[in-house]
């Protein structure tokens, strides 16, 4: 019955699709339109401790102890190799991809004995709106990222979104590699707040740009082309499968940690922005990300709310 039932859900979604104007029908792999929308990556580092800003996977140190992860940060910067987790769901009209960056340490290069402004782990990302356009990787249509307890909003050249509850905080600036057009993020050293690229430059000229391909260790702090992986959230085995690991953390979506601030760092489906709105709930820019963009954003045209596929749920 439960196959059934999936079956028949699956033939009406895409009896569903195929009536929507240029809503993609045809299947490409999670893997796949991962890789496409992948960005191009901004990683600020600050010169007194430039590994601290390498981007890393979670289990880094071969375990999912969430707990020693900043003291096994120096150990080996050999083990910091480049990693950006992601995840997609989907409804009939777009797909959102949630793109991931790790930290082991959210660190300040001063002595912080009362846990104020550092702590244990640290996890902040992007969430890009791709339409299904009936192309085979869609079409870029708006960007949301996470820096810290807010929530800002991008859009790319060209997208009919506007502003809807949420002002939109800028454009997605594209940058092509090897021959791919790419979205750009940036990243803060030591909080590692993520906001769209500015073009800008690097704060104090050093900085890491990430961009995908195989997981490397930067060769310094001031590396203008190094690659990071593009690690499945739901793979087996991987971040999702331990969301209930009491190592890895002290309750749902949150990294255990015990230095500086306890337990302060979150994954993506932890992420919440604090002033958006009492109906926008923690977590829903993974999980429900649908809503939150049907919230923020005004102009969006043919916009499925209800999911075809959704790992969260």
């Amino acid at each position: 019955m439960k196959i059934r039932t999936a079956l028949a859900a699956t033939v009406v979604a895409t009896a569903f699709a195929a009536l929507l104007p240029g809503a993609a029908v045809a299947a490409v792999s999670d893997a796949a339109l991962a890789a496409r929308w992948a960005p191009v990556h901004y990683q600020d580092t600050d010169s007194s401790d430039y590994d601290a800003d390498y981007l890393s996977a979670v289990d880094f140190d071969a375990d999912w102890d969430a707990k020693n992860n900043w003291e096994h940060q120096d150990d080996a910067v050999s083990r910091l190799k480049g990693a950006v987790y992601y995840s997609v769901v989907e409804t009939p009209t777009h797909w959102f991809v949630v793109y991931s960056y790790f930290h082991p340490r959210d660190w300040e290069d001063f002595a912080d004995p009362l846990g104020l402004y550092t702590h244990e782990n640290d996890m902040e990302g992007a969430l890009l709106v791709v339409r299904r356009d009936g192309s085979e990787f869609g079409k870029l249509e708006a960007m949301v990222t996470v820096a810290h307890s807010d929530f800002y909003s991008y859009v790319p050249a060209g997208s009919p979104f506007t502003s809807g509850r949420e002002n939109i905080d800028g454009t997605v600036v594209m940058r092509t590699v090897d021959g791919v057009s790419r979205p750009t993020t940036r990243q803060e050293a030591k909080g590692h707040g993520v906001y769209a690229w500015n073009n800008a430059g690097f704060p104090g000229g050093d900085g890491v740009v990430y961009h995908p391909g195989t997981g490397e260790v930067p060769g310094g702090g001031n590396d203008a082309s190094t690659e990071y992986s593009l690690v499945d959230t739901f793979a087996g085995g991987g971040l999702w499968a331990h969301r209930f690991d009491g190592l890895t953390f002290a309750s749902p979506g949150t990294f255990r940690g015990d230095n500086g601030k306890d337990n302060a760092a979150n994954t993506a489906w932890g992420w919440d922005d604090a002033n958006d709105g009492s109906d926008l709930q923690r977590g829903l820019l993974a999980t429900d990300p649908a809503k939150l963009v049907a919230a923020y954003f005004d102009g969006t045209g043919e916009f499925a709310t209800g999911y075809t596929r959704n790992g969260y749920r």
